[in-house]
C-alpha cells in the first residue's frame, strides 16, 4: 500500500482482532471498513463488484476477505487473516477470526496477540451461542479494550429502541465476564452507517464512529521496562563461539549483565550481543531477536527461559490454569499432554477440574469432565518444575497451549498461578517418555491399544484373548493379556468384590493398561467388568485407544459351562455376589466388537478378534512412509 504515511509504517501496528457469531457481518464490515477508509489496492473495489454479479448478489464486502474457495461457496470464514491497516498516521493490523464453531481453533490462535476486539453482533439476533463463546475467549486471553459494533441496524429501520433493547442485552452478558465494554456503536457494515462515516438515519446517536472508536485504542504498552524475560530458541556453534538465540519477550539486556539460566540456576555474564553486517551491539530490548555468548560457556536447552538475578518469574510443578478445550471428546482428569509454553514444552497431567462454565448462563458448577468447547479451571501437575510469569491481561505472560501426541493443539491454557496441594496429599508429578508414540509404532509396525474384554463369567474372554495373543504375536504384533485371574493373584490381591473394590480393580487394570498402550503394546483386558460406569472409568483413563470388545454368551450356555465351577457354588450359596445370579451384569449397549461365543468354535471367535485388532493398530504403508 503505497499511500501508507511513513510514520504509519515505522510504529508498532496495533492488532485489533474482528469477532462474532458467524453470519452477524464480520468479513463484511471488514470489507468495507477497509474500503471507506482508502486501504484497498486500485482495482479492487472492480473485482468485488464483477464478483458479486456473477453471484446474483449485490456488492457483496466480504469477497475481500475470501481467499479460499471454501470461504465463498459456503459464506463462512475459514481461517484468521491479518490485514494491515492505517488510520491517519496510526498503523493496525486487523485480524479476522472464523465465527463458525468448527473453526474456533483458527479464532484463539489468531487472537492471541490483539490489543483490542470489535464484537459484531446483529442488532436484531442479538447475541447468540459463538457471541458468548467468543465473548469467553476474549476473556481468556485477556483482550482489555473491546468495541461491541451493532450491526445490521438498517434490518430493523434504525429503530433506536430496539437496538437498545439488544445492547442492554449484550452488556449484561459481557458484564457477567468482567468485560468492560469501551462503546457500543449501532451500525450497518454493509450500507457503510458509522463505519467511517456519521450515519444519516441515526441522528440518535451522537458517539464515535467506529474508526473514530478505533483510533481511541491504547497503543501497545511497552514492555521494555518490566524484567527481562528472554526465552531461549536454539543453540548454535560457530567455529569456537556457542550463540545462544531468542526473542526479547520482556525487559531487555545489555553485555555484561548477568543472567540465572532456567530452572537449574546456573548464572552466566553476557559475553556478547552478536551481529552480521551491521554495527556492534551492547544492548537490546523487548521485542527484539538477539543471539548472545555467554562466560562461562554454559549449554541453555531450548526452551530454558533466562532472566535476571532477584527478578524470577514463578517456580512450580502443579499450576492453575484457564482453558478453552478445541478436542471433539472431553478432557477427562487423569489426561496427559505437552504445554507449550513460549519456546518451552512440558509433560502435564490434568490432576483435577476444578470448575466448569454454563456456556447458557455463563455460570461455573464443579463437573467430573469438560464438553466439547468448553471452558473451565483445571489443575496441571508437571513432571518438573515449570517457570512461568502468570497471565496478565495485554500481555504475552503465561499464554501456554496443550498439545496431544500427535502435535494437535488441542486447548489453549493461560497460566493463572502455582495450584494448592491439598492438606494430606503428596506431590507427585509423572514424568513423560522422550520416546515418542508415533517413534514406537515405526519400529513395531503397529500402534498400541487397549481391547477391553467384558461378559459374563464363563463366556471365555480371557480363553479368547490368549488364543488371540498367540495369532498376534505370530504377526510380530506386541501384545499381552490382562486377565482378571491373574489380576486378583497380585495387584489387585487385597480387593474384594463389594462394588467399591470392584471398582478398583477397574480402575488398577485400566491404568496398568494404559502404562502398557503407552509403550506401543497391544493389551488384551479379559474383565467381567459387570457396570457399564466401571467400563466407562476405564476408557476415561485408557483415552482414544480404548476399544470395548463385548464376548456375548447367553447365561445359560456360561453356566453348563462353568469352568470353574463358580456358578455351582453359587447356586449353592457359598458365593455371594456373583455375577449372573445374585448381582447384575450390564451388556455393553454399542461395544466396538460384538463377539458371539456360543456356537462357533474358540479359533474362529480369537480370529476374528486378532483381524479386528490388527485392522485397528497396524500402520499402513502410507504411514509407514511418513517415517
Amino acid at each position: 500500500m503505497s499511500n501508507v504515511p511513513a510514520a504509519a509504517r515505522q510504529e508498532a501496528a496495533t492488532p485489533i482482532v474482528i469477532v462474532g457469531h458467524v453470519d452477524h457481518g464480520k468479513s463484511t464490515l471488514i470489507g468495507r471498513l477497509l474500503h471507506d477508509t482508502d486501504n484497498l489496492p486500485e482495482g479492487r473495489v472492480a473485482q468485488i463488484v464483477e464478483s458479486s454479479k456473477k453471484r446474483g448478489l449485490k456488492v457483496e464486502w466480504s469477497f475481500l476477505l475470501d481467499s479460499l474457495q471454501i470461504e465463498r461457496d459456503q459464506g463462512v470464514t475459514v481461517d484468521s487473516t491479518r490485514i494491515p491497516f492505517h488510520l491517519g498516521d496510526r498503523q493496525f493490523v486487523i485480524v479476522d477470526a472464523p465465527g463458525h464453531r468448527q473453526f474456533l481453533r483458527n479464532m484463539i490462535t489468531g487472537a492471541a496477540d490483539a490489543e483490542a476486539a470489535v464484537l459484531v453482533v446483529d442488532a436484531a439476533e442479538g447475541a447468540q451461542e459463538q457471541t458468548r463463546r467468543h465473548a469467553m475467549l476474549l476473556r481468556l486471553i485477556g483482550i482489555r479494550h473491546v468495541i461491541v459494533l451493532m450491526n445490521k441496524v438498517d434490518l430493523l429501520e434504525y429503530d433506536q429502541a430496539r437496538v437498545a433493547e439488544t445492547e442492554r442485552a449484550v452488556a449484561a452478558l459481557l458484564k457477567q465476564l468482567e468485560i468492560e465494554v469501551s462503546l457500543f456503536v449501532p451500525a450497518s457494515a454493509r450500507e457503510g452507517d458509522n463505519i467511517a462515516s456519521r450515519s444519516p438515519h441515526m441522528g440518535w446517536y451522537q458517539g464515535p464512529t467506529l474508526t473514530e472508536a478505533l483510533a481511541l485504542v491504547p497503543a501497545p504498552s511497552g514492555r521494555a521496562d518490566l524484567p527481562l524475560r528472554l526465552p531461549v530458541q536454539d543453540v548454535y556453534r560457530f567455529d569456537s563461539k556457542r550463540v545462544v538465540v531468542g526473542r526479547i519477550e520482556r525487559g531487555r539486556v545489555k553485555v555484561g549483565d548477568s543472567l540465572v539460566i532456567g530452572t537449574h540456576g546456573t548464572v552466566a555474564r553476557v559475553a556478547s550481543i552478536e551481529s552480521w553486517h551491521t554495527a556492534p551491539q551492547i544492548s537490546a530490548v523487548a521485542g527484539q531477536s538477539v543471539a548472545i555468548t555467554l562466560e562461562p560457556d554454559v549449554i541453555p536447552d531450548r526452551g530454558d527461559l533466562l532472566h535476571q538475578p532477584g527478578e524470577a518469574p514463578v517456580r512450580a510443578a502443579r499450576i492453575r490454569s484457564r482453558l478453552f478445550w478445541l478436542r471433539q471428546e472431553p478432557l477427562r482428569v487423569g489426561e496427559s499432554f505437552r504445554l507449550r509454553l513460549g519456546t518451552a514444552e512440558h509433560q502435564v497431567t490434568v490432576a483435577s477440574i476444578d470448575s466448569v462454565v454454563r456456556l447458557d448462563d455463563l455460570t461455573e458448577h464443579a463437573a467430573d469432565h469438560v464438553p466439547p468447547e468448553g471452558f473451565a479451571e483445571i489443575t496441571l501437575a508437571a513432571s518438573e518444575s515449570i517457570l512461568f510469569d502468570p497471565f496478565a491481561p495485554g500481555t504475552t505472560d503465561g499464554r501456554g497451549v496443550l498439545v496431544d501426541r500427535h502435535q494437535r493443539i488441542v486447548g489453549g491454557a493461560p497460566l493463572i498461578g502455582p495450584a494448592a496441594i491439598a492438606s494430606g496429599t503428596k506431590a507427585i508429578h509423572p514424568t513423560g517418555s522422550t520416546v515418542s508414540l508415533w517413534d514406537r509404532a515405526q519400529a513395531r509396525g503397529h500402534r498400541g491399544g487397549v481391547f477391553w474384554m467384558t461378559g459374563l463369567p464363563g463366556a471365555g474372554k480371557s480363553t479368547i484373548a490368549r488364543a488371540a495373543e498367540s495369532r498376534l504375536f505370530a504377526q510380530g504384533i506386541d501384545v499381552s493379556v490382562l486377565d482378571g485371574d491373574t489380576l486378583r493373584a497380585g495387584l489387585c490381591a487385597d480387593l474384594g468384590f463389594s462394588e467399591e473394590d470392584r471398582t478398583e480393580n477397574v480402575r488398577r487394570a485400566a491404568t496398568v493398561a494404559r502404562i502398557l498402550a503407552e509403550t506401543g503394546q497391544v493389551v488384551l483386558v479379559a474383565l467381567i467388568s459387570p457396570r457399564a460406569a466401571d467400563r466407562d472409568l476405564a476408557r476415561r483413563i485408557v483415552g482414544d485407544d480404548f476399544q470395548e470388545i463385548f464376548v456375548d454368551a447367553d447365561q445359560a450356555v456360561c453356566e453348563a459351562r462353568d469352568p470353574k465351577g463358580l456358578y455351582a457354588a453359587a447356586r449353592a450359596g457359598r458365593i455371594s455376589g456373583f455375577t449372573g445370579i445374585d448381582a447384575p451384569y450390564e451388556a455393553p449397549a454399542n461395544p466396538d466388537l460384538r463377539l458371539a461365543t456360543g456356537q462357533d468354535s474358540v479359533q474362529d471367535v480369537a480370529g476374528r478378534l486378532a483381524s479386528h485388532i490388527t485392522g485397528a493398530v497396524v500402520l499402513g504403508d502410507q504411514s509407514r512412509q511418513r517415517s
